[in-house]
């Protein structure tokens, strides 16, 4: 990889992490956004309002300088030209028909995409035509436009429910789900990041024409051997045994993502770590996506089945707490204390030493540490919620 090269990757992994101090709870987001970003793909991030969802995209996206961006909330009744271009007044007065190009999607190199599956019928070939070849027809008929489109980051409320929208799911490679903060102490954190002056923020960022050269260069040219097509192959057959199949082409474009997951980390091969990338490409619903996940961590992790394990158990106790909401809190605490807190260290303790194993044999800690910060947040959740301990005394304590 040439110097300037890793210099970009070096930019862009403090980016990931500048990104990742300032929101709680979404450090896989943000690297996978960044990936997608690099292989010139498109993603999606589906939650619920409030989740941070495009203020973490303008976050992430005004880290290019000097690109051209892009944003618009999208409804059912939003016009063509509102997104591609208006029409030119002035020009139509002298009996010419124009459109006015700046500003809009014909001229972003990178775009943030509010309430995509709610694109009106009149935009749907023209969004999927700028989502898939990076082309604008005009409304008078002229030769299509060009559009310098690197990478859309979308979002949206809700899964899609009609063919139409349907169609744009379909392009969009990269799929991150999003909820409410789940550790306590973060959430106390949140808080006072409500009423605290900011600190001047770290503000990494790099050129756009750094970027061009990256996505257009040198990710295509990072290395794929053998074991790991192998691997992709095999991946493929143990989803296709659970019935979940995706598309050649999903396929065929996941490995731009594995490639740009590589330049990331600085290297010029994709290894195994790199395939846990498509935990977040192969599946089609919510539902799907721990089986994905799974598979895929199994395939890349030999400690993974065990930390997985370790995950359900932990899964199993925020479902048993939950289900206690409105009992006493004496019953609470004794549940607390006496299985709930000794599970947990229990867990804690395993993924500790897992992780040190893990690290010692030189393979990656990433499925590790999610369960480390999942079990860390029900911990606190037990806390707080069954023991009635500060959450500032809680984020001191974990």
């Amino acid at each position: 990889m040439a110097m300037d090269a890793q210099v970009t990757a070096g930019r862009l992994r403090a980016i990931t992490g500048e990104l990742s101090e300032l929101f709680y709870e979404r450090d896989d987001v943000v690297r996978t956004l960044t990936v997608a970003m690099l292989a010139g793909q498109h993603s999606l991030v589906l939650g619920p309002p409030g989740t941070a969802k495009s203020e973490l995209a303008r976050e992430l996206t005004g880290r290019i300088e000097h690109a051209n961006y892009w944003e618009i909330l999208l409804s059912k009744f939003t016009a063509p030209t509102r997104m591609f271009g208006p029409i030119d007044v002035g020009a139509l007065s002298r009996g010419e028909y124009r459109q006015i190009f700046d500003g809009r999607a014909t001229t972003a190199h990178i775009a943030f995409i509010d309430e995509i599956f709610k694109c009106s019928t009149a935009a749907l070939n023209e969004t999927l035509g700028l989502l898939n070849e990076r082309v604008y027809h005009p409304e008078n008929g002229g030769e299509p436009i060009h559009c310098p489109l690197i990478s859309a980051i979308t979002a949206s409320n809700e899964l899609p429910t009609g063919d139409d929208s349907a169609a744009i799911y379909d392009r969009l490679l990269v799929r991150l789900e999003v909820g409410y903060l789940a550790d306590p102490s973060n959430f106390a954190g949140l808080v006072r990041s409500a009423v605290a002056a900011p600190a001047a923020p770290v503000r990494t960022t790099v050129e756009l024409t750094e970027l061009q050269q990256v996505v257009t260069d040198v990710v295509p040219a990072v290395g794929v051997p053998d074991p790991i097509v192998d691997a992709v192959c095999t991946l493929r057959a143990a989803l296709r045994r659970k019935e979940l199949i995706a598309s050649d082409r999903r396929w065929r474009q996941s490995v731009r993502l594995l490639q740009a997951s590589a330049f990331l980390d600085g290297r010029e091969q994709v290894d195994e770590s790199d395939l846990s990338t498509l935990t977040h490409v192969l599946w089609d619903s919510p539902a799907q996506r721990p089986t994905v996940e799974r598979e895929v961590l199994q395939l890349v992790n030999p400690d993974a089945k065990e930390a997985l394990d370790l995950a359900d158990a932990i899964e199993e106790l925020e479902a048993e707490l939950d289900a206690k909401a409105g009992q006493s809190r004496e019953a609470l605490s004794d549940w607390a204390i006496r299985e709930a807190i000794t599970k947990l260290n229990k867990a804690g303790k395993k993924l500790e030493k897992l992780h040190k194993e893990t690290r010692a044999a030189g393979r990656s800690t990433a499925a590790v540490e999610r369960v480390i910060t999942r079990r860390r947040a029900v911990h606190a959740r037990v806390l707080t919620e069954a023991l009635g301990m500060d959450a500032s005394i809680v984020q001191a304590q974990l």
